[in-house]
């Protein structure tokens, strides 16, 4: 049997310690916390409270020289810096999204990395995702896919304490945030990304988008796209449906895979997960991911070619 995949991690907010408590629940056997850093006292001294058994590194160096596998989850614009220490060190590297901000940067990246990293889209792990993928060929042809998001604020509320860099048109907004994941589903059902036509708002100064609208093509499949805040009372409101000659399916609420009936109404899959139940199991089979990553094996993860294009097209919506 294989050692297990020694994880450190960059980045103690949100997703940090989301990651790193779905790290501890898997088996010793298949990885490990090999340790964590933060530049924040302030979250080094919660999770320090929270999960004491975890080693607290004095620097990114620290945590690098410690993984098999390092997971950044540090502000965007500091991805790529701690992504190419990672690699230098020998090391494999699965990085938050968006792959960076800068897309020159990204696309050389990319180019030096070769396959030794990966970006963390969990849609590449979803179960409702595997429903989706079962029920596709029966939409038939002339296939056609619509994105919409939606939220109450922005930043959302179990966000605010990230509002610093989540609500800047620098790293943030629910573009970069959200609608990435499902442009990473459209790419990874229907093909690369391309042709897009998008308009974006930026109506408060310094602030994030609050409305875009896009165009684009997902292989041949065209797509559309459209993203708002202040137009729900729900904290988050997302679909992405599939539609052809011969019916429609659809992504709700993130893990909710439903199929339309020929009477138009809707049948959620029967086994489908809540996201608080969908998370874990997606997070599990990320891991699983993560170690075959590290070992060089195939693995089902979002490839740095895959996050580069969702970037690339994020990008140039934000800016148009």
């Amino acid at each position: 049997m294989s050692a297990p995949v020694s994880i450190g991690l960059i980045g103690a907010g949100i997703m940090g310690e989301r990651m790193l408590r779905a790290i501890l629940a898997q088996s010793p056997e298949l990885v490990r916390a090999a340790g964590i850093w933060d530049p924040s006292a302030e979250a080094m001294a919660r999770i320090a409270s929270e999960l004491p058994q975890v080693a607290q590194k004095p620097d990114a160096a620290a945590v690098i020289a410690a993984s098999d596998c390092v997971y950044i989850a540090s502000p965007p614009a500091s991805h790529l810096g701690h992504a190419r220490a990672a690699l230098a060190a020998g090391k494999s590297v699965f990085c938050e999204k968006p792959l960076a901000i800068d897309v020159a940067d990204s696309r050389a990246f990319v180019a030096e990395a070769g396959g030794r990293g990966a970006v963390n889209f969990p849609f590449a792990s979803s179960p409702a995702v595997t429903q989706l993928q079962g029920w596709a060929g029966s939409v038939g042809g002339n296939r056609r896919i619509a994105i919409e998001v939606a939220f109450a604020t922005w930043p959302r509320s179990w966000q605010a304490d990230a509002a610093g860099w989540l609500d800047r048109r620098e790293q943030g907004g629910f573009t970069r945030e959200v609608v990435s994941h499902f442009l990473f589903l459209s790419r990874r059902l229907g093909g690369g990304l391309h042709g897009l036509q998008a308009s974006a708002s930026f109506p408060e100064a310094g602030k994030s988008e609050r409305r875009i609208e896009a165009r684009l093509m997902a292989g041949d499949i065209p797509v559309t796209l459209t993203g708002s805040v202040g137009t729900t009372p729900k904290d988050d409101h997302n679909i992405w449906m599939l539609e052809g000659e011969s019916g429609a399916i659809r992504l709700c609420d993130w893990s909710l895979a439903e199929q339309r009936q020929p009477d138009g109404s809707w049948r959620r899959a029967p086994d489908a997960l809540t996201q608080l139940e969908a998370r874990p199991v997606a997070l599990k089979r990320q891991l699983e991911g993560v170690a075959k990553l590290a070992r060089g094996e195939p693995h089902r993860l979002a490839t740095l070619e895959e996050a580069l294009n969702v970037q690339e097209i994020v990008e140039t919506i934000l800016a148009s």
